[in-house]
Formats: C-alpha cells, sequence, structure tokens
C-alpha cells in the first residue's frame, strides 16, 4: 500500500465503512486481516503480534490477522471480549476476477471482489465452538407501544422464539429472566437498558413484524401459533430485522412464535435472581450456583431446558403435576433411568446441529448428528412404548420421538458412519449409495496405481531409472530426471516436452501423463460435485422437517430434566413436594441444596430445619448471631419453592406448597457505584419494590433490613416494614433481623411469630447450632463472632466495657424501644402524625407574627416544641 487510495485500500475503506462499530475480518488469501484501529484492538484482546502493512495518509498501517481455518477459535476470543466482527469474503476467485478485468477492457491487475457476507455477534452464534454447550444463547429486542413493553426473543442455535407483553416496571425482570446475550431496542428509547444496541425505529412496526412471521412460517395468519399483541409483534420485527442484517439477508432458523404469559410463570426480579444465585454465583460463573449443584443432564440441550424451567418456575398447578409425576416415576425405576440416560449420553446435540443446517452453516459432521440423534429417539421411543404405566407427559412426548423413519433410513444410506466437518475434500457420502459416484471415486481413487504404472512404462522406454511422476499445485503432475538424463527426454521424436529447468533436474510432460492426469483432475471434480449435490439435497430433507426435528430435540432434553432431577433426588435423599393452593408454606427438615453439597465435600453435614408459614403465622422474624445460619435458612426455603413450581423434588424431608406468584429475596446488598446507589439506597431500592409489588400469594425473603443507617433509623425502617409486610401485603415472609427491639411487634401482629438460630458460648467460645427454635434471640452474640473473625483481644475488650455501658443506659431509659409498644400499628401510627402536623399548622397560620414581643415569641415556641414531644 502506498500514501495514496490504492483499489485495495478504497475497497477495504468501503467495507470498513459498512462494516460500522464492527471489527472488520478482510479475507487476504488464507487469512482474515485486521486493519488500523481494529488491528490494535483485536491484537490487544488475541495476544498477537501487530505490524505493519504499506502506508496510508504518509502514515504506517497498523495490521495483524488470523488463519481462516483456524478462525473461529480466535472470533469467539473477540465476542467475549465484547467485540463485534464483520466478515468480508472474497467472493471470487483470482481466476474469475482476473477474467472480469479482461471483459472490462482493464490490462492492469484484478482485485478480487470482497463483501461482507455476515456479522458475527454475540447474540447469533451458531457455531459450536462459539456456544456454551449447556448454556442457551439468547437474543432479545425490545419497544414500547401505546404505554407496554413488547419483547421478542429467541436462541438461534436451536431456532426457539417467544414472544411476551409486559408494563415498562417490569422490563428489568424480564431482561433478567432472559440473560440475553443482546438486546435490540430502538434508537432513542429512554427504556433501553446501557449497552443495548439501537436499530431504526421502522424496523419496530407491528404491522412488518406480523407480516414477516407469516412469510417465514409460510401462512396466512398467526392464530395457529397463539394470540400474539401489537406490542409482541413490534418487539418480533426489530428482532427479525436485525437478524436480516447480521445474516446479510440470509435467516436462520426461527420456529413458530410462542405467546409467554407473564402470570404463568413464577415472577422474580433481577435482584432476587441474583441473591438466590439460581444461574450463576454472586462470584460470577457457572460455579457455586443452584444449577451447579443440582444439573445432573447428560446432554447439553437438557442442561439448557432445566436452566429455563428454574428461570422461569410454573404457576399452574397442574403442569407443575405432570412434570413431577415424570420425575418420581423415573425415580422410583432406577434400572429404567439409568437406561434411558446411558441412551441420551451417546446423543449428539440434535437442535443445534438443526440450527446450523438451516442457518446455512451446516457440515457433512452436522447431518450425521441429525441422523443419529433422531435414529437414538427412536431407540428412546422403542423402549418407552413397551411400558403400560408411562406418565401424562411421557405419552405426550412419545409421538415426537418415535417419527422420522423414512428421513433416518435416508440419511443413514447415504453418509459415511463419521462424516467429517469440512465438505470441501469430500468423501461423506457412503459408497454404494450413488453407482456414478462410485465410479468417478474410482478413477480418482486409482490415481496412484495409473501414475505408477505410468512412470514404470517411462523408465523402460526412457532407460533412465531416476525418472519419477511428481505432482504440484503449480504444475500439477509432471516427469523429472536429474539433469544428466535430461538429453534422451530432449530429442523430437522422444514424445517428451521440457516444461522447467531446475538446479540439477529437469522437468517434462508427456501427452499419456497429461491426459491420465486430466482424467483423474476431472473425475475428482466430477466426485465432489456429485457429493455437493447429495449434501444439498440432504439439507433440504432436514430443513422441509425442521420443525418435527426440533419437536423431537425439544422432547429429548424434557427426559433428560426429568432424569436428571430423579438422579439427583434419588443421590440426596430429596422428596416430592406438593403444590396446593393456598397460603401454606410446610417445609420438614428444609435443606440449603448448594450449601449441602458444599459442605458434603468437606465432609460435613448440613443441620435442615424446619419452616411452617400459614395463613396464621405467616410472618416470621428470626434472630441469633451471624453466621449461625439465618442467611441460609431464608435462601433455602426461597429456594424450595422455586425447584418445586420448576417441577423437580426437593431437599426436604417433606413439603407442601402453596402456590406463590412472585418470588422476593433481599438478602445481602452491595454498591451499585454505576448507578450512583450507596449500598443501603440499593437495600431501599430492593425493600420500595417488594412493598409496592408483592400479593398476599407471594413469598417473601428479607434479611436485616435497615442496617445501612443509623441505629435509630434502622430500627425504625426495620420496624415499619415488618407492619406493612403484615398489614398490607399480608404474604408469606421471613424477616431476620439483629434488632432484638422488634420482638415487641409479637404484641400487636398476630400473624408474626418469633423465631430465633441457636447458639451458645462456651469457655469464652462461641458454639453455632444452625438450629431454628421458637421464641425471640436473648442478644446477637456480636462480640463472640468478632472474636472468632480474629479481632484482636484487646478491640474486643474495650467493646466489652462500651457494651456494658450501653447496655446500663437502655436498662436506665427503658430501652431503645422504650414507648413503641404503645404504638398503633403501620397505618395508625399514620394517621395520628398526620393529625398532629395539622394541628401545628393551624396554630402557626393563626398567629400574628408581626404583633409578637420578642418575650411572647420564646413562650410560643416552648409550647411548640412540648406539643411535638420534646420538653425544653
Amino acid at each position: 500500500m502506498s500514501s495514496g487510495a490504492t483499489p485495495m485500500m478504497a475497497q477495504y475503506l468501503a467495507l470498513r465503512e459498512e462494516a460500522g462499530d464492527c471489527l472488520l475480518f478482510y479475507r487476504m488469501g488464507d487469512f482474515f486481516e485486521l486493519f488500523f484501529d481494529d488491528a490494535k484492538k483485536a491484537a490487544a484482546i488475541l495476544d498477537i503480534a501487530l505490524t505493519t502493512r504499506g502506508e496510508h495518509n504518509g502514515a504506517p498501517i497498523p495490521m495483524c490477522g488470523v488463519p481462516v481455518h483456524s478462525a473461529e477459535s480466535y472470533l469467539a476470543r473477540l465476542i467475549k471480549g465484547g467485540c463485534r466482527v464483520a466478515i468480508a469474503e472474497q467472493t471470487e476467485t483470482p481466476a474469475e476476477a482476473k477474467e472480469r478485468a479482461r471483459k472490462e477492457g482493464r490490462a492492469s491487475k484484478a482485485l478480487v471482489a470482497r463483501d461482507i457476507v455476515r456479522f458475527v455477534t454475540a447474540g447469533t452464534l451458531t457455531e459450536e465452538a462459539l456456544l456454551e454447550p449447556r448454556r442457551a444463547n439468547v437474543l432479545a429486542a425490545a419497544c414500547a407501544v401505546r404505554g407496554l413493553v413488547g419483547l421478542a426473543a429467541c436462541d438461534i442455535s436451536t431456532g426457539r422464539m417467544e414472544l411476551e407483553e409486559c408494563a415498562p416496571d417490569r422490563l428489568g425482570a424480564a431482561l433478567a429472566r432472559l440473560g440475553a446475550s443482546e438486546l435490540v431496542v430502538p434508537d432513542g428509547w429512554e427504556l433501553a437498558p446501557d449497552g443495548s444496541i439501537a436499530r431504526s425505529g421502522h424496523e419496530f412496526s407491528s404491522e412488518g413484524g406480523e407480516e414477516r412471521l407469516k412469510v417465514i412460517h409460510g401462512v396466512a395468519t398467526l392464530d395457529g401459533f397463539g394470540t400474539f399483541t401489537r406490542p409482541m409483534l413490534a418487539a418480533a420485527g426489530g428482532l427479525i430485522a436485525y437478524l436480516d442484517h447480521v445474516g446479510r439477508g440470509a435467516l436462520p432458523l426461527l420456529l413458530p412464535p410462542e405467546a409467554r404469559r407473564g402470570e404463568a410463570t413464577l415472577a422474580m426480579d433481577e435482584a432476587t435472581r441474583a441473591s438466590l444465585e439460581i444461574l450463576e454465583s454472586a462470584q460470577g460463573g457457572r460455579r457455586g450456583s443452584l444449577i451447579d449443584a443440582i444439573d445432573r443432564c447428560v446432554t447439553g440441550a437438557g442442561a439448557r431446558q432445566l436452566a429455563e424451567d428454574l428461570s422461569a418456575p410454573l404457576t399452574d398447578r397442574s403442569a407443575i403435576a405432570e412434570r413431577l409425576e415424570l420425575v418420581e416415576w423415573l425415580h422410583d425405576d432406577a434400572l429404567l433411568r439409568e437406561d434411558l440416560r446411558a441412551a441420551l449420553r451417546s446423543l449428539p446435540d440434535v437442535g443445534r446441529a438443526l440450527g446450523r443446517v438451516v442457518a446455512g452453516r451446516g457440515s457433512p459432521r452436522d447431518l450425521g448428528q441429525l441422523r443419529d440423534g433422531l435414529s437414538g429417539a427412536r431407540v428412546v421411543a422403542d423402549r418407552l412404548a413397551r411400558r403400560d404405566d408411562l406418565p401424562v407427559l411421557f405419552e405426550t412426548l412419545l409421538p415426537d420421538l418415535g417419527g422420522h423413519g423414512a428421513l433416518v433410513d435416508h440419511f443413514e444410506r447415504a453418509l459415511v458412519p463419521a462424516p467429517p466437518t469440512e465438505r470441501g475434500q469430500g468423501g461423506y457420502i457412503a459408497e454404494g449409495h450413488d453407482a456414478a459416484l462410485d465410479e468417478l471415486r474410482r478413477i480418482s481413487g486409482n490415481a496412484r496405481r495409473a501414475i505408477a504404472a505410468l512412470e514404470a512404462k517411462y523408465r523402460e522406454e526412457t532407460g533412465v531409472a531416476a525418472l519419477k511422476i511428481k505432482h504440484n499445485n503449480v504444475l500439477g503432475y509432471f516427469i523429472e530426471v536429474p539433469s544428466r538424463h535430461a538429453d534422451k527426454l530432449m530429442e523430437a521424436d522422444s514424445g517428451f516436452s521440457h516444461r522447467q529447468t531446475m538446479a540439477g533436474a529437469m522437468r517434462f510432460n508427456a501427452l499419456a501423463l497429461h491426459e491420465e492426469a486430466s482424467r483423474i483432475t476431472e473425475a475428482g471434480a466430477h466426485a465432489l460435485a456429485a457429493e455437493e449435490a447429495h449434501f444439498e439435497g440432504l439439507v433440504a430433507e432436514a430443513v422441509a422437517a425442521r420443525r418435527e426435528i426440533a419437536r423431537t430435540a425439544a422432547a429429548l432434553a424434557r427426559i433428560d430434566v426429568a432424569a436428571g432431577q430423579a438422579e439427583r433426588a434419588a443421590e440426596g435423599g430429596w422428596t416430592m413436594p406438593h403444590v396446593v393452593e393456598g397460603l401454606s408454606l410446610d417445609i420438614e427438615g428444609g435443606r440449603h441444596p448448594v450449601v449441602e453439597a458444599a459442605l458434603m465435600a468437606q465432609g460435613e453435614r448440613f443441620v435442615a430445619n424446619d419452616c411452617r408459614l400459614g395463613t396464621h403465622d405467616r410472618l416470621w422474624l428470626i434472630g441469633g448471631p451471624n453466621m449461625g445460619g439465618k442467611s441460609t435458612f431464608l435462601r433455602q426455603n426461597a429456594l424450595i419453592v422455586l425447584l418445586a413450581q420448576a417441577g423437580g423434588f426437593v431437599p426436604a424431608k417433606a413439603a407442601r406448597i402453596g402456590m406463590v406468584d412472585r418470588l422476593f429475596s433481599r438478602v445481602g446488598a452491595s454498591d451499585n457505584l454505576a448507578r450512583g446507589r450507596s449500598t443501603f439506597m440499593v437495600e431501599m431500592v430492593e425493600t420500595a419494590a417488594i412493598l409496592a409489588q408483592a400479593s398476599e400469594q407471594s413469598f417473601v425473603i428479607l434479611d436485616e433490613v435497615g442496617r445501612g443507617t443509623s441505629t435509630y433509623d434502622g430500627l425504625a425502617l426495620a420496624w415499619a416494614v415488618a407492619e406493612a409486610v403484615h398489614e398490607t401485603n399480608r404474604c408469606r415472609c421471613l424477616f431476620a433481623t439483629h434488632y432484638h427491639e422488634l420482638a415487641r411487634l409479637a404484641e400487636t401482629c398476630e400473624a408474626l411469630s418469633l423465631h430465633h438460630v441457636r447458639a451458645r458460648e462456651w469457655k469464652g467460645d462461641l458454639v453455632l447450632l444452625h438450629e431454628l427454635a421458637e421464641g425471640p434471640a436473648d442478644r446477637s452474640y456480636g462480640l463472640a463472632v468478632a472474636r472468632l473473625a480474629g479481632v484482636p483481644p484487646k478491640v474486643i475488650s474495650r467493646a466489652k466495657s462500651v457494651l456494658e455501658k450501653l447496655e446500663k443506659g437502655r436498662a436506665e431509659t427503658g430501652g431503645l424501644a422504650a414507648g413503641l409498644g404503645d404504638l398503633p400499628l403501620f397505618a395508625a401510627a399514620q394517621d395520628a402524625r398526620e393529625e398532629q402536623c395539622d394541628t401545628l399548622r393551624d396554630k402557626l397560620r393563626e398567629m400574628d407574627v408581626d404583633a409578637l414581643t420578642p418575650r411572647d415569641a420564646l413562650e410560643v415556641l416552648y409550647d411548640l416544641k412540648r406539643e411535638a414531644g420534646t420538653e425544653p
């Protein structure tokens, strides 16, 4: 490159502008090259050498590159690093470029045409190397229509698509459930979360979205798929337009959309999901999360389905019962469970193989995976069909498992047992499937034998024993002899023609060799073309049956989830919960699945505890020392509810759970500095959401409300929140606190009961029993916990003396909560305060300030202080 705009530079810059905010992979031969700032950014992320190539505007051009054959591994690292990549491929060969230039009358060297063929983004991946096998990869779009938010989400690696509508204040919870890799929104949308991809608002048209869905699925109406609102269809329009953009007009696999009703699943906001560590631990990653502790699926598709179940537990009792019946059936029949798990373990990921095939990125190996997966599904169906005690859900799944007979038989005849991942070299169509292809292969495959025979013939004719027939990519086949024997082949009537002189050797051609080479090359090319035609035919069969294949993949995943849940239950002594109507939450011997697994790994035992909430005992106030197990107890009961409504067994001796509509967890908090919120602000925002949204059917766990501010403020807030939960929300709630003073609430709140985690001090040491007992905690054991944490003895001793003085002062004044027992409940207290304020306002309004003497003004101030309850 020179300082001027060379043709290649002009081509590159045009494509770079088209790539927008994506890195540009510019194909040059066997490499994808990156230039300018793209090269600097990619080199830093990939840890590869940054070089230069030529100049532009008088400055060296930064450059780096990656080999085309290993590009996927580099793309994976770039995507993980938050990049998006535009792939610019060569759209013609050098020979085609040369011929085009000749026809255009240009004698100069022809520039190979290039075009962006695809955008690689986090939400639009299909390649195995770029996807996590056990995690769905969701792309979502959101927009607002007439005051409501529409959401469209799909996983293009499997084709599943769902549409949803929600209120603007529920958008965060919906997005937290989806866990989308990318979110597409209209440009300038005020509700757009940080990191969203903005697109033209014209793409988010409900009419356009509806029409695109009709065309994609070949229907005149969407009524057969469900009922979709205008916000849903507008979001679908934005999603499909984005897929059009990244695929350059080639859409991936999209199955018929499913309408999701918010009330059909247990609602959880973002804070609750993070607190309960459902799919990801607080430290990040799967390790230490709920799914990590319970996932016993043997397939990636099963693990993805389990994650979806845990993200959106059901609120339909009959649907929950069907899942539980299936888990119970497999739990009680260990031999059948193991047979099914063994069969599933050997199966490929049918759904993702189908996604690649439909998206036009499939390989012969993907077709082989469809064949093997569908064949394995028939084996599973045959195994189940012999049973006469199938659960309802199995009977529903069975038809989706046993089909595809003709397609499987055809694929088994057409494909070799282990097809390759690349189709450019052929070799994936089975011998005997096509007689003409077999003959072409025979001709091509006999090349070594034919060439060897010709070589022997030429040696005999020339008398040159050192004569050899060789091949390279430039000359093709040629004859080579040492220079000292070249004269015999240079004779006019020898039948050989000179091609190239080398140091110590000369190369020749011959008519017979040329004819044999042409025959071999032509046969090989025809064989590859024949295999390609067969490949396209098999792909067309798979695409035509995509919906049925997708249902088979979903059925296999559901069976894997049920078998895995049954395996986990048998392994841990879990029990089947009973999800019932009403407001009970009766859990006997409940355990925290993650904590128990961690303790077992260390050879320790988890202490189980009961939880018995009901209409007349719906709010438990739980005290006791830090590290005593309060937070664990709160979370374990929330997780048991979640597991039960997801349709799985639970870690308990018995569980009877009244259906929960919304689950809230405010346990622990941290700064959110990005939003300008302190720990206490985060705590209050989460608490406010609970008080505003929890219904009688909700389940709430609250831990240490008010601890982030002063003692008096904190106690006042905790007191008022507990009253509000009891009187206004009237939901089932576990409320852990260190404020002993809150025990006074039991005197006025009839549905509140007091409990504590037990602890004992023995010879100066604190013994945490991790057992829950009735009644208030006698104290917090804060100094004992500090001693356990390693606080120096001198500091502990000083704290003890300060505590003694504080407790003495509390005893003399009636304590921190003196007089709180006389307060009316939440609403009444508020009314009294407002009445007092009204009286003071009236007096101030009637007062003639200008007529007051200084002494009169002083007396008025004293009167006001007395009426406010503060003596001068």
